[in-house]
């Protein structure tokens, strides 16, 4: 009874030790909690300082001289006009980048083929290139004194600084996106599906359609959500073909920068709110996305037929044969 009590785990199993033993072990890879909260409160004091004070900034300067002054300026025909070519790029562009993401990536990912490598990094493209430069290529190639300028003035046909030219630059910067986002998702489902709906007669578009559309649903949304957001955002590009004819060329970023510079603050950040609400509309989709993905990532890694692993039962010693 002594060495019970001056030793409380000389009674234990040799189980419950191991276990108690394992419980008080500090895991290596976890941070003591002053780290832990140090990090945090960093991460937190950036997140305050760099995003969540700008964003209300932005929606206290749109709203600093009332409600009404704030419609005024969503009212005027020169704002009006920026959201109506803001929304029709958008609307333009999106459909493009994703028949293009779409027949980019099945070639990519589920075929073999000469200059496929080279077709990937061209893909690349517009993230290594400043969109400003991208701006003054179709400039030099459409413009008056470009390649093709003396043509498009002969048959009457303006690209530059006007609607088709904001439309091109603005494919050019977003069409990477839907197919990023679908590459490393089509390389990771392999080929097996779609081989077996082949083996078993269906045809080239019932596979794509119901089979390879429904696994990379949520990525191609999440691809088209990127994609919008950057064509609606876009500045650079758009700023150098644009020409900035008021009312005419101008979209909903060029119109803030015309508004700030003009010293019409209120006005310009209400029309960034509608930019800034825009984005949050995003973030919300884009976050939605993302869940789905990720639940579909964890039924696909784990089988929903998937079941405890059953251990057979020993035979009694009567039964076993002599």
């Amino acid at each position: 009874m002594s060495r019970n009590l001056t030793n409380g785990n000389a009674a234990l199993p040799p189980d419950s030790q191991a276990s108690s033993t394992t419980a008080r072990r500090p895991d290596p890879v976890t941070e003591p909690r002053l780290v832990r909260w140090l990090l945090t409160g960093i991460a937190l004091l950036f997140l305050a300082l760099f995003l969540v004070v700008p964003l209300v900034s932005v929606f206290y300067q749109a709203l600093a001289k009332g409600v009404g002054f704030y419609f005024e300026s969503l009212a005027d025909p020169d704002a009006i006009s920026a959201i109506k070519l803001t929304l029709l790029t958008a609307a333009i562009a999106v459909p493009f980048n994703l028949v293009f993401g779409l027949a980019a990536s099945w070639c990519i990912a589920k075929f073999e083929f000469r200059g496929k490598a080279l077709l990937t990094t061209l893909i690349d493209l517009p993230f290594s290139v400043s969109p400003v430069i991208s701006g003054l290529i179709y400039v030099l190639m459409f413009g008056a004194q470009g390649w093709f300028g003396p043509w498009l003035q002969d048959h009457n046909v303006q690209i530059i600084f006007a609607v088709p030219g904001i439309v091109l630059a603005t494919v050019f910067v977003t069409f990477p996106f839907v197919a990023r986002e679908l590459i490393p998702l089509m390389q990771a489902q392999g080929n097996d599906e779609e081989e077996a709906a082949h083996v078993l007669g269906a045809s080239g578009w019932q596979i794509f359609r119901r089979v390879t559309l429904p696994n990379i649903k949520w990525g191609l949304l999440y691809g088209v959500i990127l994609c919008n957001a950057r064509a609606m955002g876009e500045f650079g590009a758009v700023s150098v073909v644009s020409g900035h004819i008021r009312g005419q060329t101008d979209t909903m970023p060029l119109h803030v920068e015309i508004l700030y510079n003009e010293y019409n603050f209120s006005a310009a950040f209400a029309v960034a709110s509608l930019l800034a609400l825009l984005a949050l509309v995003t973030l919300g989709l884009k976050l939605l996305a993302e869940r789905h993905m990720s639940a579909e990532t964890r039924s696909a890694a784990v089988p929903a037929h998937a079941g405890p692993v059953s251990v057979p039962a020993q035979v009694p010693a009567s039964n076993t044969v002599k």
